[in-house]
């Protein structure tokens, strides 16, 4: 059977349990993930930076606790170089297997660990450390999870397959405020901050079996069956991408990044922060109205996604990032009016231009990068525009509305990042619905040649891969 046969072939109960699996495992790692974001915001800083805090007050206190969320951001591509390797070495499946024991060990860890009082500078270091592996495992899974549902969906699906481990974000960020939520509702302030935020954390653990278990059923993707019994396959895939695939790289790291400038608004904890820190609003509703938007942002991306396969991804993209444009200084007008409701309007209607920059980012990675080098480029793609877009985007919103004292400060940095991911769209191919078989690859490249041998000219190894 040829490779286009074994993709063509994929029966749909497997396509409806991968797009399942993959959605499960990557709501589970980010829940993992945004406990930590949330619990920057509102717990960590007088429970492990407590010398910070006495000698340069909260605010110091809470630009330390946001600067570990950010740090963590750093080890994205080493998790995604890693991952990558073996992912188009080996395959994708161990992977995500790995990827998701590493995140939730070190999130059950976090829940155990003895603050400042009991342990002195060991808790800070530890914390760090924790994040730090946070970090690396979040790198790792995004590639695989995408490239698992994306390979194995029909070519005129594949934006709504994808979609499926992009709805896990929004998802594990709902379930990781409503979790944080419940526990604060529950408790006094006393005990939230005594013992009840670790309760979130510590739920990890059941989640992390629960996400296993599915993973586990999940078969491998049939793209990278394919390689392992060709010779596609490359020995050093990182080298490869980086020698031939640079250019897509650079494109979709800076279109994460204008998704991710304003997404981790939401995400990162920010908005939690500055209207309870700065604006001095209660906790509670603030977490409510973010339960609210994670919700909405599932539904945003999933409609993108699913839209994507229609109208093409460049479209969608374009479409979101305009609206994000505009909206971004009207999001910071409303949530400066103190106001539940108009605070709830601005994130509500964000969640749509996220949603539109966020749905068919599986897809559009995936049909950036040839088969044999397509972990390592979706990964690091993934990971490095989290770091442009998303390391610091907190604590740099932080420090510029202490800054300047106006929070269009910070509408104007998230504008700027938008402007550059907009600019960076424009300039790359729409590929949707290619072929993502290595087999396809290998007669593009060998087109590219036999053109090149016409015009007596020499292949170009960076025009090599497919068009990519």
């Amino acid at each position: 059977m040829s490779a286009a046969n074994i993709v063509l072939d994929a029966k749909k109960p497997e396509d409806r349990r991968v797009a399942l699996g993959t959605l499960i495992g990557t709501a589970v790692e980010w829940y993992d993930f945004f406990i930590y974001a949330n619990a920057a915001a509102i717990v960590l800083a007088p429970l492990y930076f407590d010398p910070f805090v006495q000698s340069g007050g909260e605010l110091a206190g809470r630009l330390i606790s946001f600067a570990t969320v950010g740090i963590s951001f750093f080890f994205r591509p080493l998790g995604a170089a890693v991952a990558g390797h073996y992912g188009d070495k080996i395959g994708r499946k161990g992977m995500l297997v790995l990827t998701l024991v590493l995140m939730g060990v070190a999130t059950f860890l976090i829940g155990l660990l003895p603050t400042f009082d009991t342990i002195g500078v060991w808790a800070p270091i530890l914390l760090i450390v924790l994040r730090v592996t946070q970090g690396f495992a979040a790198g790792g899974e995004w590639g695989g999870a995408a490239l698992m549902a994306v390979e194995h969906a029909p070519a005129n699906k594949r934006g709504l397959f994808g979609g499926f481990p992009q709805i896990g974000v929004p998802l594990g960020m709902l379930m990781a405020t409503l979790a944080l939520a419940v526990t604060d509702a529950l408790t006094t302030e006393e005990q939230f901050m005594s013992w009840g935020w670790r309760v979130p954390f510590l739920l990890s653990f059941l989640l992390i079996v629960i996400g296993m278990a599915i993973r586990m059923g999940v078969s491998e993707s049939p793209v990278m069956k394919e390689i392992s019994a060709s010779e596609e396959q490359v020995r050093l895939p990182l080298l490869d991408m980086f020698r031939t695939s640079w250019k897509p790289l650079l494109q979709g790291t800076l279109i994460f990044a204008g998704n991710g400038v304003a997404g981790y608004m939401i995400t990162g904890g920010y908005i939690l922060s500055y209207t309870t820190k700065d604006l001095g609003m209660e906790r509670e509703p603030i977490l409510h109205l973010i339960t609210l938007a994670a919700a909405s942002w599932i539904v945003t991306t999933l409609t993108a996604a699913w839209l994507s396969d229609k109208i093409g991804r460049k479209a969608v993209y374009l479409i979101g990032f305009a609206i994000q444009l505009v909206w971004i200084f009207v999001l910071f007008t409303l949530i400066d009016t103190q106001s539940l409701g108009m605070i709830a309007l601005g994130m509500l209607v964000l969640t749509i231009p996220l949603g539109f920059t966020y749905g068919p980012q599986a897809a559009l990675f995936s049909e950036m990068f040839p088969a044999r080098i397509r972990y390592s480029g979706a990964g690091l793609a993934n990971a490095f525009g989290a770091i442009v877009g998303g390391a610091f985007a907190p604590l740099i919103a932080t420090y510029l509305q202490a800054q300047f004292q106006t929070s269009l400060a910070v509408a104007g940095y998230i504008f700027v990042v938008t402007l550059i991911g907009t600019i960076a769209m424009l300039s790359t191919k729409d590929r949707t619905g290619a072929p993502l078989t290595a087999s396809a690859d290998a007669e593009a490249n060998r087109r590219i040649d036999e053109v090149a041998a016409e015009v007596h000219a020499t292949p170009v190894n960076f025009e090599r891969g497919a068009g990519y």
